[in-house]
């Protein structure tokens, strides 16, 4: 199923679009806390703080757009307030892990390098996909004539994007290789999330 159709059938029917609102929301969250639990306090940097608080605050964002749906719908992150909530709360993880396992082998990292290289390349990936996902779903929101909005959120995922590009840039010249490799892997859990999320409709 494209994501335009799929996102026609979520948004169509108001307990669905919380409990993807919701869904949404916890994923924005775990990425705002791998940000926080990776981060060195005593080289802590603009970008790296600014990002966890952006991360936070779509996180936060999402969650408060569900009232406008229901003000009773998903009061926590349980499974049963989520859609696909399996691979929607380890999408971010296992691509960590694969990401991690590929530049050990590829560029011998390991410790505190290996985390923020990890950090910079899953991030890459991750507002890529981002920056295809949340226009199209404005789109569908505009559409349907819903009270939900994410236009705020599009804006700054595409800013996080430019960061990524100018940190991976001094991170290596050969850094557009790494990328795609990541991209690759991160479009497979993509697939994997959109026939889970499938599934539910």
């Amino acid at each position: 199923m494209e994501l335009e159709e799929l996102l026609h059938h979520i948004v169509s029917d108001d307990h669905r679009h919380a409990c993807f609102l919701n869904t949404l929301s916890l994923q924005e969250n775990i990425g705002a806390r791998k940000i926080s639990a990776n981060e060195q306090p005593e080289t802590s940097t603009y970008m790296v703080l600014k990002h966890a608080a952006e991360e936070h605050r779509h996180a936060f964002y999402l969650k408060k757009q569900i009232a406008k749906l229901s003000t009773s719908a998903c009061p926590t992150y349980e499974p049963d307030y989520l859609l696909a909530p399996y691979s929607s709360k380890y999408y971010l993880n296992k691509l960590d892990l694969m990401t991690s396992r590929y530049l050990k082998e590829t560029l011998q990292l390991a410790g505190s390098a290996l985390k923020f290289a990890a950090y910079l390349l899953v991030t890459y990936a991750i507002e890529v996909r981002a920056d295809l996902i949340y226009p199209v779903y404005q789109e569908v929101l505009n559409k349907n004539k819903s009270k939900v909005s994410v236009r705020s959120i599009i804006l700054e995922e595409q800013g996080h994007l430019e960061e990524m590009i100018a940190q991976l840039s001094n991170f290596s010249p050969a850094w557009e290789i790494h990328a795609e490799k990541i991209t690759h892997f991160e479009s497979e859990l993509y697939q994997n999330w959109i026939n889970d999320l499938a599934k539910t409709i």
